[in-house]
């Protein structure tokens, strides 16, 4: 039994829901703080949405992709193109998700519940984007800056202009990091006919796109150090923090060198998520 799980969590990358998941806790404690009430029921519903949600677009990019993961040597080891996961099991675990999102949005308020659908769309629609677009890392993108807004959703029923900038920082951010990460599949994306930026515009203007993608996620960040109606100092320094390893992860990668992308893409962009979230949820808590 411990087994499949981690087969499961293997699938979907658990480990990964680090990116989003501290700024969804961000929107949820920016919800809190206006209404100076703690729900612990919503805060565990919204955790369950970021978890279900994640789950049923990680399966079900697995799934539409498993053909492409068995040709391409970064990613045959799989647990679909292995035959650990069988699609058709993949496919179950994906509707099982996607169908505990929208019903858990349901115990949360109408407003999340009637956004649901469009959603998991968006998070699901992700997988089909390589096929026809090089911009399939923003659409990825916009599924995760959905955690933020949603979360603030869940506390207030209404939208606000900081949660919403937080979503645009993840915007630009995830893409950003998105584009790094795929240039390790430049090679592969243009032999079948895969859309990403890397493949369109080769591995060095991708990364100059990444650059921009992340000065437009911390030119946000000063956006909304302006109008930040809680401890500034407190806010500075991590955002200060989190533009500080956004900029390194740019030092890790070369054109000419990918060896460190998952130094650059994993663990760097997980450290400033947890270390941007901390610093701003106790910048709203003082």
């Amino acid at each position: 039994m411990t087994n499949k799980i981690n087969n499961y969590l293997n699938l979907v990358k658990f480990s990964h829901t680090i990116f989003a998941m501290p700024f969804a806790i961000i929107g949820f404690t920016l919800g809190y703080a206006e209404e100076h009430l703690f729900h612990l029921n919503t805060f565990l519903l919204v955790l369950l949405c970021m978890v279900f949600a994640r789950n049923a677009a990680m399966g079900f990019n697995r799934l539409v992709d498993r053909k492409y993961d068995a040709e391409n040597p970064r990613t045959s080891s799989r647990e679909i193109p292995k035959g650990i996961i069988s699609p058709i099991h993949a496919r179950n675990f994906v509707i099982f998700n996607a169908i505990s999102f929208i019903t858990t949005t349901y115990f949360i308020n109408p407003l999340c519940f009637y956004l649901s659908p469009i959603a998991i769309f968006t998070v699901l629609f992700y997988s089909y984007v390589k096929r026809f677009s090089s911009l399939c890392h923003y659409v990825l993108s916009l599924g995760l800056a959905l955690a933020p807004i949603g979360a603030y959703l869940a506390v207030r029923g209404h939208f606000s202009l900081i949660p919403v900038l937080f979503s645009f920082v993840v915007f630009f951010w995830v893409g950003g990091f998105d584009i790094i990460y795929s240039c390790q599949d430049e090679g592969f994306d243009s032999k079948f006919n895969l859309y990403s930026i890397p493949s369109f515009v080769g591995v060095k203007k991708a990364l100059n796109i990444s650059k921009l993608s992340h000065l437009l996620s911390i030119c946000l960040l000063i956006i909304i150090g302006v109008i930040w109606p809680y401890n500034l100092a407190t806010y500075i320094i991590s955002a200060a923090i989190f533009t500080f390893l956004i900029l390194y992860q740019h030092s890790l990668v070369k054109a000419d060198d990918l060896s460190k992308v998952n130094i650059a893409f994993g663990t760097t962009n997980g450290i400033a998520s947890v270390l941007f979230a901390i610093g701003i949820i106790t910048s709203i808590l003082i």
